[in-house]
């Protein structure tokens, strides 16, 4: 009589259990790259209880995700949230493309106290989850300002200071912005040394390296030494091969990181699927034009002699790029005159109806940076190829990232992966051109880079997860977002939850705010 009391009270517990939700009749692509399935999942208390047949009875809620996919939410390894993310915690352009965690201080710039950058976002909430990096501009910034030499020992331990401080507040990582001042200043050992800070307490080194054009190789040696001298794991930012002189050289420069691999050292890299960039007008000038602050350049620009070199150092960089003038490079946000917004150099300057040569658009760019006193001008770039793209999409250690921020709705011509990036991969080249299947774009989008970045028990739908999901139907997913008409939300997504919370609900934002800060590693001084 015990046994049998004893079965019944079992069975109780386990079967007759009420979830606070049910998601049933789905195909599951679980995030590790298996084949997808079909079964039920239910929800409680913030993490996912149980994967299998479930009855909708057990479900306080229940949604029907019939002939669509059921995935873990995703995590983007490479934004810049900071700022805009309490403006706009609902972080809309994200959730809408499946996003429910995003990592964020990259390309070297980063909230410079991260305690505080955390603790503000937590008082209003939001709603993706977040993890952060400590960037190295922000912490030379910090130290030695816009110096353009190599720091002294006393700066470098400061700095060493910051990054550990940073780690021990719950960083991720440290993040370089090699091709951005003053991080364009600073030499190999200096990096190294606050790499080795950063892997104390088990971070990792994300770069946007110091070149993405004809000296990438060099650039991708560079970042795959700093992870062996300082032996920390390195992701490579947005790799991409950007310029039309060595298009097709991705298959080397996949290489170069595999081989990487094969010798023992943690290399993987991130992408977003476009053909464009998307950075601000002052990475076409001379880094050295732009050393000891604004004042300083903005004095440059109006000398004469200076000025022609900073000019002619620009156009030789044109040639070398197999390029005749800047028609490549369109202006995303331009403060002081809204109307240049979505047109070139090449246009500006013929609206402006100056002469049409590179000399004179050389010279707009130096003009539009003066005008502004030296304010961001975003830009974006078409300086890729498609084939590029595919290539390294084929890889299977390239997860998938925006590298964008919380949008602000109708505001300026941002570049489409703010809006479209995971659902362009789904889309675009799962669906269409068939690159990886979708089983493998998933594990892009999750596992991979929750593994990457240590977030433990995110990335993969398995019982004792956290609930982060998506539900997308493969058939219909689809970004609308274009570089012509860029504020588009992307398509498809029916459901996004975050931590069991469901923030997108039949296409539309709940505006619920369930996200939370995932500390790093070295969290609280624990260095592993």
């Amino acid at each position: 009589m015990k046994h049998l009391l004893y079965f019944l009270f079992i069975s109780t517990f386990t079967y007759g259990q009420s979830f606070d939700l049910v998601i049933k009749n789905g195909r599951v692509v679980d995030g590790t790259g298996n084949p997808w399935y079909y079964a039920d999942v239910a929800i409680q208390n913030g993490k996912v209880a149980r994967i299998g047949t479930i009855p909708a009875t057990e479900g306080k809620t229940v949604i029907d995700a019939r002939n669509q996919i059921v995935a873990p939410g995703f995590i983007d390894v490479h934004t810049h949230v900071e700022g805009s993310l309490q403006d706009r915690p609902g972080a809309e352009n994200f959730l809408y493309d499946g996003v429910t965690t995003l990592v964020t201080g990259n390309c070297g710039s980063s909230a410079t106290n991260l305690r505080t950058f955390f603790d503000s976002l937590r008082i209003g909430g939001f709603s993706p989850n977040l993890a952060s990096m400590i960037g190295h501009n922000t912490v030379r910034l910090k130290v030695m300002k816009m110096a353009f030499r190599e720091p002294t020992a006393k700066e470098q331990t400061e700095m060493e200071a910051l990054v550990e401080q940073a780690m021990k507040d719950g960083a991720v990582g440290i993040s370089t912005g090699l091709i951005y001042t003053p991080g364009t200043y600073a030499r190999t050992p200096e990096i190294v040394n606050l790499a080795k800070m950063a892997s104390r307490y088990g971070g990792v080194y994300a770069s946007h390296m110091r070149n993405e054009g004809q000296d990438v190789k060099k650039a991708i040696e560079e970042a795959i030494q700093i992870g062996r001298e300082a032996g920390i794991p390195v992701e490579i930012s947005h790799f991409k091969v950007a310029s039309k002189p060595i298009w097709g050289s991705s298959v080397e420069t996949v290489a170069m990181v595999e081989a990487a691999r094969r010798d023992g050292y943690d290399v993987t890299v991130d992408q977003y699927p476009y053909t464009a960039s998307s950075t601000s007008l002052s990475s076409i000038v001379p880094s050295w034009a732009l050393a000891d602050g604004d004042s300083a350049t903005l004095l440059r620009f109006r000398d004469p002699v200076t000025r022609a070199k900073i000019r002619k150092e620009m156009l030789t960089g044109l040639k070398k790029n197999d390029r005749k003038n800047f028609d490549y490079a369109v202006v995303a946000y331009y403060p002081a005159d809204t109307t240049f917004n979505g047109l070139s150099i090449t246009k500006i300057n013929q609206k402006l109806g100056r002469k049409n040569n590179a000399e004179t658009e050389a010279d707009l760019v130096l003009e539009l940076m003066d005008k502004t006193a030296m304010k961001r001008i975003q830009m974006v770039y078409h300086t890729m190829s498609e084939d590029d793209v595919a290539t390294i999409m084929r890889y299977p250690n390239t997860m998938i990232a925006s590298d964008a921020g919380v949008a602000r709705f109708q505001s300026g011509m941002p570049h489409p992966r703010g809006y479209g990036t995971n659902a362009r991969v789904l889309g675009r080249y799962v669906r269409e051109k068939k690159v990886i299947p979708v089983e493998e774009a998933v594990r892009r989008m999750s596992s991979l880079p929750a593994q990457r970045f240590k977030l433990d028990d995110r990335g993969i739908l398995k019982p004792g997860y956290a609930a982060d999901l998506v539900i997308f139907d493969e058939k219909t997913v689809s970004d609308q977002s274009t570089y012509d008409v860029p504020h588009a939300y992307s398509t498809g997504f029916s459901h996004v939850l975050v931590n069991g919370i469901p923030v997108v609900e039949n296409g539309k934002h709940t505006g619920k705010r369930p996200g939370q800060v995932l500390m790093g590693k070295g969290y609280a001084g624990k260095a592993e």
